[in-house]
């Protein structure tokens, strides 16, 4: 990995650019949400939400925030930050995305690995996410399992498939890579993409 690519918390100056890379990733599949709403999820948890500098510009970012096992935020709403931060146990990784020309490159693996971090040192027990678009053989490959009748009933696409894995006990400090990393990722917030592209959601 390069040495200048770096993690760090989201900040204002960063919106224009997650709302073109979000827009990017989702516009086509019909799950793009509002600026307010992404915002919003940020604000719910800053503390679990990042962004990723590569080549000196904004190459990506995570957005994951915590929620009950089996839900999952509507893409059409803004978060209530109260009722997120009642849940404690269980982070939802709502949406990661790599600019298009950057992808390749395991800039979604650094960005999963901090996450997952964060998540042991945060004291989170699980992660989940909504694999949608065909990626959740991509996560199952990775350590999520499907979980039965927990599949979103509307909002994010057909097929969309709810699934989750526990925060492993050993999670590697920001930046390092552990036994069995993750893969090039292939998931948006709502929607996922074939596996040799870089969104996570």
């Amino acid at each position: 990995m390069n040495h200048d690519v770096r993690v760090r918390p989201v900040s204002e100056g960063d919106w224009d650019g997650i709302v073109a890379l979000e827009s990017g990733a989702y516009a086509a599949l019909g799950l793009s949400e509002e600026r307010s709403a992404l915002e919003s999820r940020v604000r719910a948890s800053p503390g679990t939400c990042f962004a990723l500098d590569a080549e000196q510009r904004l190459a990506g970012y995570v957005l994951a925030l915590p929620y009950p096992e089996h839900g999952y935020p509507d893409l059409t709403r803004a978060e209530e930050a109260a009722a997120v931060r009642a849940h404690h146990s269980n982070l939802h990784l709502h949406d990661l995305v790599i600019e298009e020309g950057l992808r390749g490159r395991g800039l979604a693996k650094t960005l999963l690995h901090h996450l997952l971090a964060t998540a042991r040192s945060e004291g989170y027990e699980r992660i989940s996410l909504i694999a949608v678009n065909g990626s959740d053989t991509f996560w199952a490959a990775n350590g999520f399992t499907a979980r039965p009748g927990a599949a979103p009933t509307e909002g994010y696409g057909p097929g969309a498939v709810y699934m989750s894995r526990a925060v492993p006990a050993g999670a590697s400090p920001a930046g390092a890579s552990p036994a069995g990393a993750v893969q090039e990722a292939a998931v948006p917030a709502a929607p996922a993409v074939p596996a040799a592209q870089d969104e996570v959601g």
